[in-house]
């Protein structure tokens, strides 16, 4: 039975996949509005924590994300969708996947960012331009 434990802000975080090849694209959060809209609808909805709103991936960019397969964990605390992703990018930033960035150690052992796989797939200040 589905019984999904959100958080006390009354979330659960979504980590989305690639259907085709496994790659983590994006890590959101979803409430029980945007879990219900996700499984009747086939798109995936989430809720953001920074605009306090409920948002359908790509309502903006184009960039939709069919749901392939949901899974819930054992503890239904965290969702995981595998998803068609539509124009080819999951980041508001124009990038494929949100995770661009490499996290390894320097010659000196100091932790170091580097980017990887971090060609842009469209220009975000002009998908997201204000009032348009």
């Amino acid at each position: 039975m589905l019984r999904p434990k959100f958080d006390a802000a009354g979330l659960v975080t979504c980590v989305a996949t690639d259907a085709g090849n496994g790659d983590v694209l994006m890590v959101a959060h979803m409430n029980d509005e945007a879990l219900r809209k996700t499984i009747e609808t086939g798109d995936a909805w989430y809720y953001s924590r920074s605009r306090k709103a409920l948002w359908r991936k790509g309502e903006s960019s184009g960039h939709v994300q069919r749901v392939v397969e949901m899974r819930m964990d054992c503890d239904q605390d965290a969702i995981w969708i595998r998803v068609e992703q539509q124009g080819g990018a999951a980041c508001h930033t124009g990038r494929r996947s949100c995770f661009y960035r490499a996290i390894t150690r320097g010659d000196d052992g100091a932790a170091k960012v580097s980017f990887v796989d971090a060609g842009q797939v469209f220009d975000p200040g002009q998908v997201y331009r204000q009032g348009s």
